[in-house]
């Protein structure tokens, strides 16, 4: 719903094609839909961003099979779904075109909506993604392992982006790669993301296993970037060990015309870390276009 003035303050279940979609649309002015990523997280992972919602309205959803979103089996989570279920979502909230913003696993399912409906996005924001899996599958553990990181835990990391564990393993081997997600000091980080909001988060393990196994399994679309025609700003954490620059340069000089802004002291997540340079980042991004 909205106010009088036009603010937007909803949240809860939308019924979206076969899935119930959780959803929660604040702000007012030009729509910006964050995709989170993960997969296995929600959108609270993005929340620093909400603060953003006093010029513009911020819609933060959970993709199918994660975070509250139900309704539908793991496997129902391909790319025809992910992006078809965010164009319905677009179009049951009346927006006929809205700036896509995607982060790491999202930044893909941003890319892939782009190039399937490209009529329907304004402005395309990719924050530490890439546009072809090998960043995480592969080379992710080589990064850690320059960085001075154990054999076992670049290791892994390998296992980690595969989907190569048992659910009941998720956690453990999430609390023991997680420093390398920061820049600095980790306790830190996730003392700030909790009190953003990330303690509401909820998880979905049986996401991040199906990715990897099978979703991510030689993904690209790196030959179709060129397709790209929105303003498109490219935003990365400079010590992402997932997607570091070098694949941030790669992604830029691939879409016609996109800017890249590399954020300094940040890893996976500058919107966390350097939270209010990112938001200034992405306020004079769609400002200026």
């Amino acid at each position: 719903m909205t106010t009088a003035s036009g603010r937007w303050a909803v949240s809860g279940r939308f019924p979206i094609r076969d899935v119930s979609l959780y959803a929660e649309i604040v702000g007012q002015g030009h729509p910006v839909v964050l995709m989170h990523g993960g997969p296995s997280a929600d959108h609270w992972t993005l929340a620093p961003l909400r603060r953003c919602a006093d010029q513009f309205t911020m819609i933060l959803y959970d993709h199918r099979c994660n975070g509250r979103s139900v309704g539908v089996p793991v496997s129902s989570m391909t790319w025809d779904n992910l992006t078809a279920d965010a164009d319905a979502l677009r179009e049951k909230l009346g927006f006929e075109q809205w700036a896509v913003l995607g982060h790491s696993f999202g930044g893909h399912v941003a890319l892939e909506y782009a190039l399937r409906f490209p009529g329907k996005l304004s402005h395309l924001i990719l924050l530490d993604t890439g546009g072809d899996a090998h960043w995480a599958r592969q080379n992710a553990a080589e990064v850690m392992e320059k960085r001075g990181y154990s054999a076992e835990k670049a290791q892994l990391v390998r296992r980690w982006f595969t989907g190569d564990f048992e659910r009941s393993e998720y956690y453990r081997i999430l609390t023991s790669i997680g420093s390398a997600y920061y820049s600095r000091n980790p306790v830190l980080g996730v003392a700030r993301d909790l009190a953003d909001g990330g303690w509401r988060g909820k998880v979905r393990p049986e996401a991040h296993i199906f990715a990897g196994r099978h979703l991510l399994k030689d993904w690209t679309v790196m030959d179709r970037l060129g397709e790209i025609a929105v303003p498109t700003l490219v935003m990365s954490g400079r010590d992402d060990f997932v997607f570091p620059p070098e694949c941030q340069e790669e992604l830029a000089a691939g879409i016609p015309h996109a800017r890249l802004r590399i954020i300094d002291h940040a890893g996976h997540s500058p919107h966390s870390e350097q939270p209010t340079e990112t938001r200034r980042a992405l306020r004079d991004f769609l400002s200026a276009t």
